[in-house]
């Protein structure tokens, strides 16, 4: 019978990182602080369970592609298929019901969210924009966020999912700089097929640029303070040193890259929107 931990290590759980500072964000802002301990617990629920249900359906969707790729060979000997199958159904099920918890726009809106997390996960067979799918996929993490403090659509969720779009793709084009053979072996589509590692790395610049200017946008258009852009420096820093990183092209630095680089941006955003509403106004 297969662990829990090894599930975790499955589906890769502590990359949850990446989406839920921006989820809890947007939550800050909405809610102008803290807001109530339900939506709280409810969005944090959300999400596990919705990265949960995502993840285990791209290990599905990929069983075949990983067992041939070194890099990502022994995955299916952590968790079987059928327990696979269990966990992903499980996870849906746990993110409808937390999203019925908070509110009726959010339960409408979940089956959306669960299709748009679902389809990424085959978009790399059809179409090199597949970074951008999973761009997309994460960026619902603020506006849901904010539609469950809030339970209205407005301008400053739409803008920080852009920047967690463009942000997105272009990390997974650095990662995806791992998988360049195996991809052109079996017939996969990226960014990085397609223009090639250099190409593609130059490209990424470009959208963290782009994500950059996302986040500021957010901060002009929720009315921030000096601390969240303050805050800002930190995640210009990081997204350098994450590019630095990447260019030495070696599978350790390309990680290194990817998940501390990656983490220090979701973490000084989170910390510049809580503290920024926290402070004296």
């Amino acid at each position: 019978m297969n662990s829990l931990a090894d599930f975790l290590k499955f589906i890769r759980f502590s990359h949850t990182v990446f989406a839920l500072p921006f989820a809890l964000g947007a939550m800050f802002v909405a809610a102008d602080g803290l807001p109530p301990l339900g939506i709280f617990l409810g969005i944090l629920a959300a999400m596990v369970c919705a990265r949960t249900a995502a993840m285990t359906f791209n290990r599905l969707a990929d069983w075949e592609f990983d067992r041939r790729n070194p890099r990502t060979e022994n995955r299916h000997r952590l968790v079987g298929r059928s327990t696979a199958v269990v966990w992903c159904l499980v996870a849906s099920a746990g993110f409808l019901v937390a999203a019925w918890a908070l509110n009726p726009l959010c339960f409408f809106l979940s089956p959306v969210a669960l299709a748009l997390v679902f389809f990424y996960s085959l978009t790399k067979r059809f179409t090199p924009l597949a970074h951008f799918f999973l761009g997309l996929a994460l960026s619902v993490a603020p506006v849901g966020a904010w539609l469950a403090v809030r339970g209205t659509w407005d301008f400053p969720p739409l803008v920080l999912a852009a920047a967690v779009l463009f942000w997105v793709a272009g990390f997974d084009v650095i990662y995806a700089t791992q998988d360049y053979e195996v991809d052109r072996r079996e017939g996969l589509h990226s960014l990085v097929v397609r223009f090639g590692v250099r190409g593609a790395m130059r490209f990424a610049i470009l959208l963290h640029v782009l994500a950059l200017a996302g986040l500021l946008g957010f901060g002009k258009a929720a009315g921030a303070g000096g601390v969240y852009f303050v805050s800002m420096g930190i995640v210009a820093a990081a997204l350098c040193y994450e590019h630095l990183e990447a260019r030495r092209g070696d599978i350790d630095s390309i990680n290194r890259a990817f998940f501390h680089a990656n983490t220090i941006v979701g973490v000084a955003f989170v910390a510049g929107t809580l503290l920024d509403h926290l402070g004296p106004t």
